[in-house]
């Protein structure tokens, strides 16, 4: 492929054309990746059935939720702003609509993130994983009846616990739709997003630059797909739950046998083999790019070994009989040995990081150098389907040494480092000053060497934040690794790193999370939330105990109180507690969404005190309020 240059000069968000050095090592890739025989753009479009011509999916208000014509960029000229592999990944990724797998098995590609399956049944249809959102959902399924005639939903399977795949299911289930799920699928689905998920919330901006232009110099997909869609969230209580492998259910005719995949890419996934059909849905245990085993917005490392052990489980227990495979992402896998090769690729990939992680670590190498020495085999190595367009070979290697040894790689001197601002000043001043670090930085950003320009440019922003020469040095090093970058979300994190330092903090909204989605959040989990928003300061010497009633819901939470900390327990109230409250659920909720204030507590029928209103007004004053757009890239 030849790479387009593109404009000269800055575009609209300021971010610039690639560099010499980047235009060059990415001409060189491309001219790699065109050597490599693939057959993936007629597959990406094999089956086609029809698609909503310029897809606009709007929400109640007229916001814009999901709308392809915002990467119609894609359809012109290789761009030398973005990595040739990360282009075709992208491109394959932009076909959307609805698709024939074969006779029964049909999926709505691209109408956001993830993928939505339907398996035909006699009376009704099997939907496999309802997308982000109520809208994109409704948008999907209207097209499915359109093309193929209207039946009603006979289930609703939901892969796993993350929101691209159930977060839609308000739109496709009824209240007596049977919905199979596997076991932990409810407590996973919240709990990461309850204890962390403001943190995880604007690390998940920058992985998925949420507020980078959909464009060459910019967003140009996640590796996954395009981008999670906005819109209204919903989720459902199982009625059918998988929690080993072997469950079998017949359900409108339809055959399925389970496979119960816990701890591999989500804390709670299943996927499910259709023996009438020989055809095998991968959930998200595979994908047709390499996935996290860490995941740059956040999250608890995931078990390489676990991984790579049930796709292997599911080679030996379906891939005999498995004529086809299609996942939660990408486009199928047609053909008995074509699955079968799939899988193999699929099974190795997440050994070999983790075997070779920790021989390279048993050699003395730290993170830093194992991600730096590793590579894939020559078996591997030109198989599009094991690259890194979202996880990388890098930070999974990370990943691997982070979940044996954790964050210390045994180097004395960064047992208890400096702060990053106290260090970022010293270095500067070791080195000569600021002007002198920013030259140097230049420098490097000149002669192609990014990296090290942005480590430079990096201390001289964290010892002087205000200096403009210093953040436009560091905004050009980030916009150039980002467009070198294989992988989606680190060119996201990159580039959004760079709008920023250029352009500031977006607003962002802190109680993001849907109130069908908050309904289903166990009260016990917001009690220890609200634990790590306590201010330990405002909180020494001032003991308390507080007795929470929810009336609606017959449930008694004691809070206590000590040394700074905030401790919790569902039990009977305590007699001496210094205040006791009593509310309803759903107020409850408005207080957490912040639709309701301390004026709306006085004289309320759903919340009532007895006892020191003082100290319990005293205690509320002790939480901190989250802030969703703390900085990043500056101190």
């Amino acid at each position: 492929m030849e790479l387009a240059a593109g404009e000269a000069g800055p575009d609209r968000a300021g971010f610039n054309p690639a560099s010499p050095a980047t235009a060059a090592a990415n001409g060189q890739l491309a001219a790699r990746i065109d050597a490599i025989v693939s057959d993936d753009d007629a597959l990406a479009m094999r089956g086609f059935v029809g698609r909503d011509d310029s897809l606009d999916i709007r929400d109640a208000d007229g916001a814009t939720i999901w709308r392809v014509t915002d990467y119609d960029f894609l359809t012109d000229a290789p761009a030398a702003t973005v990595h040739p592999g990360l282009w075709r990944q992208a491109r394959l990724n932009n076909h959307y609509g609805l698709f024939e797998v074969i006779p029964g098995v049909y999926q709505v590609r691209g109408y956001d993130l993830a993928n939505m399956s339907v398996i035909e049944g006699e009376a009704g249809r099997i939907i496999i994983d309802p997308l982000t959102s109520v809208e994109t959902a409704r948008a999907a399924l209207a097209l499915v009846n359109r093309e193929l005639g209207e039946r009603p939903v006979s289930a609703v399977i939901l892969t796993h616990s993350h929101i691209d795949h159930f977060g839609g299911v308000g739109a496709v289930a009824g209240p007596d739709t049977p919905i199979i799920a596997p076991a932990g699928f409810l407590e996973a689905s919240v709990s990461e997003n309850v204890m962390a998920g403001i943190v995880m919330g604007r690390r998940a901006g920058y992985m998925y630059g949420t507020q980078l232009p959909r464009s060459r110099r910019g967003h140009v997909g996640s590796g996954l797909g395009k981008h999670p869609a906005l819109g209204t969230h919903t989720i459902a209580q199982p009625t059918h739950v998988i929690d080993e492998t072997g469950q079998t259910l017949e359900i409108d005719g339809v055959r399925m046998e389970f496979q119960y995949a816990p701890d591999t890419e989500a804390p709670a996934e299943l996927t499910v083999f259709f023996p009438d059909l020989q055809a095998w849905c991968g959930a998200e245990l595979v994908s047709r790019t390499m996935h996290n085993l860490y995941t740059l917005r956040g999250a608890q490392v995931r078990d390489a070994l676990a991984w790579s052990g049930a796709i292997d489980d599911a080679l030996r227990r379906f891939g005999p009989r498995t004529q086809v495979i299609f996942n939660s992402h990408h486009w199928p896998v047609w053909g008995q040995s074509e699955a079968a090769d799939f899988l193999v690729a699929q099974r190795d990939v997440y050994k070999f990081i983790h075997d070779q992680t920790l021989r390279l670590a048993a050699r003395g190498l730290g993170p830093d150098e194992i991600a730096e020495t590793i590579s894939l085999p020559e078996g591997l190595a030109d198989i599009f389907a094991v690259q890194g367009y979202y996880g990388t070979l890098k930070h999974n290697a990370r990943a691997v040494y982070q979940r044996y040894f954790g964050w210390y790689d045994a180097v004395p001197a960064h047992l208890d480092p400096l702060p990053r601002t106290v260090a970022a000043q010293r270095y500067v001043e070791a080195m000569g000053g600021i002007d002198a670090v920013v030259q140097m930085a230049e420098d490097a950003h000149e002669a192609g060497d990014d990296r090290w320009a942005a480590e430079l440019a990096q201390h001289a922003v964290f010892a002087a934040p205000d200096d403009d020469a210093a953040r436009d040095m560091l905004a050009r090093a980030y916009e150039q690794l980002g467009y070198v970058a294989e992988s989606a979300p680190w060119r996201d994190v990159y580039l959004t790193g760079a709008h920023e330092l250029r352009h500031g903090v977006a607003a962002l909204d802190a109680t993001a999370a849907g109130s069908a989605i908050l309904n289903e959040i166990p009260l016990d989990m917001f009690f220890a939330a609200m634990a790590t928003r306590l201010d330990s300061e405002r909180a020494e010497g001032r003991n308390r105990t507080f007795n929470f009633i929810f009336s609606d819901v017959g449930e008694t939470h004691v809070v206590r109180l000590s040394n700074g900390v905030m401790h919790h327990r569902q039990d009977a109230a305590e007699s001496d507690a210094d205040a006791t409250v009593t509310l309803t659920r759903a107020f409850w909720m408005r207080l957490l969404q912040q639709e309701a204030g301390l004026m709306d507590m006085i004289g309320s029928e759903d919340f009532a005190v007895q006892g020191d209103r003082l100290a319990l007004l005293g205690f509320f004053a002790m939480l901190e309020q989250p802030q969703a757009g703390f900085p990043i890239v500056t101190p």
